[in-house]
């Protein structure tokens, strides 16, 4: 069954069959979650604000109209506006941490060069995209990492296709300012070498 098919299966009675929905996006949720938290340091909550969604849209499903916008465009809203409103509560926005994850699990010294330099330049590209400010690195994580359409990000950020264009435009520029020194060093460093 299609997103469609199992929401009027649902508003008609047949609520177990919201597991399905849930299956079919918690993967994607949790990780956009994830992603909109990272820059406050907050990851450990990911996976309560995605159940807090996937509640939310269950108790607002009766109200769903898929004519305005498909099922997982209105669930990326919903995971949004929640992780919004958990951020305002908390007292400590600018507490960045460490982006731990993608740093293999080895000792530094034994690691080759190139791979310490993969490392390096991924964290400094996160780093960037989380000095976004919000609206520009949410349409750059919608777009880049969940691979979702300009029509989809609109409606998720509540904006024009355009706006959206420009929120990407203006995103890329800034993560391309921010590493600007960090390449030109690195070209700088690798023709000394030579």
């Amino acid at each position: 069954m299609n997103d469609s098919q199992l929401i009027r299966e649902i508003k008609d009675g047949r609520i177990e069959l919201y597991s399905l929905l849930i299956e079919r996006y918690e993967k994607k949720i949790h990780l956009f979650i994830m992603h909109m938290l990272k820059p406050y340091g907050y990851e450990g909550l990911a996976e309560d604000l995605c159940q807090e969604t996937f509640y939310k849209a269950y108790k607002s499903l009766q109200s769903f109209r898929d004519v305005e916008a498909t099922f997982s465009t209105w669930l990326y809203t919903i995971a949004r506006n929640t992780v919004l409103s958990e951020l305002r509560k908390s007292k400590n926005k600018e507490l960045f941490l460490e982006d731990s994850y993608s740093i293999p699990k080895v000792a530094l010294e034994k690691l080759p060069e190139q791979e310490l330099l993969k490392n390096e330049r991924e964290h400094l590209v996160r780093q960037a995209i989380n000095n976004l400010p919000e609206k520009q690195r949410s349409a750059l994580i919608l777009r880049e990492y969940e691979q979702l359409d300009y029509k989809e990000i609109a409606h998720i950020l509540d904006a024009s296709v355009s706006s959206v264009k420009s929120l990407l435009f203006r995103g890329r520029a800034n993560v391309k300012t921010q590493l600007e020194s960090y390449f030109v060093d690195y070209i700088a460093m690798e023709s000394n070498k030579g």
